[in-house]
């Protein structure tokens, strides 16, 4: 038994280890998003890729959400893996595409659209020091494998980790119940011994309590709007990373 109340400690990504801006309405986007699906013989307008779009992440959207509830109940929500999405735009027009060729395009919308991707003073550090102290360390985030993976291979966290679960490769999303227990029962973990720290207080603070992880809730400049103080166990409200640091080391008895 650890000397620390912590075993496990498990982090959201977005806003919470890394700060991140988008924009997926800049018009630059769909006008060379277009170009890329006409070059391989799809021709669009940019109003008719960007709507097509749209159109097809809610279909995927419901789909899971019907399979996913009819298995799990109405705790379920589902994350639909918008490769699939790319892949399909190339379909709509007649045009066959290989996985890696929707891969490659999901890789390139994403890298238009970001407009800022930094790592926060101070956490490769923590998780390198949790990690050399014996703790396990696994990403838990509502993101999209051809968009994530890469980009946590820009940041150098991807050693941190003992394991990396994305929602849209399991097709289902915090806070719901259901993405933290492939968690739980993959990697047979005691949530009592368990910490998740996220900048949500809902996906990452509710979603852990239901199924009996102590929560650190950081609040950063992406994190939603607050409605009343967090219910989480440990709070960091000014974003200030040193301080969860600390909070980090101590419960992991470090």
């Amino acid at each position: 038994m650890s000397h620390g109340k912590y075993d496990v400690f498990v982090f959201d990504f977005y806003g919470t280890l890394v700060d991140i801006r988008t924009n997926e309405e800049k018009s630059y986007l769909w006008r060379k998003c277009t170009e890329l699906y006409g070059s391989m013989g799809a021709h669009y307008c940019p109003a008719e890729l960007k709507r097509t779009f749209r159109r097809m992440i809610e279909e995927e959207a419901e789909k899971l959400q019907e399979e996913g509830e009819r298995k799990y109940g109405e705790a379920f929500q589902a994350e639909p893996d918008l490769t699939v999405v790319f892949r399909r735009l190339y379909e709509e027009k007649g045009i066959s595409c290989p996985q890696e060729q929707a891969a490659i395009t999901a890789n390139f919308f994403r890298t238009l659209s970001r407009q800022k991707l930094r790592v926060y003073d101070g956490v490769r550090e923590t998780l390198l020091k949790l990690r050399e102290g014996g703790k396990k360390v696994y990403l838990l985030s509502n993101a999209q494998r051809d968009f994530t993976r890469p980009e946590i291979e820009l940041t150098g966290l991807t050693d941190c980790f003992e394991e990396i679960l994305i929602s849209a490769e399991e097709g289902c999303k915090k806070p719901s119940p259901v993405f933290y227990r492939v968690l739980i029962e993959r990697y047979s973990l005691q949530t009592e011994r368990c910490l998740m720290m996220g900048n949500d207080a809902d996906a990452d603070v509710k979603g852990a309590a239901a199924v009996g992880m102590d929560t650190l809730y950081i609040h950063t400049d992406t994190s939603p709007q607050l409605k009343g103080e967090p219910d989480a166990t440990y709070t960091v409200l000014d974003g200030d990373w040193n301080k969860a640091a600390k909070i980090l080391l101590t419960r992991a008895g470090l």
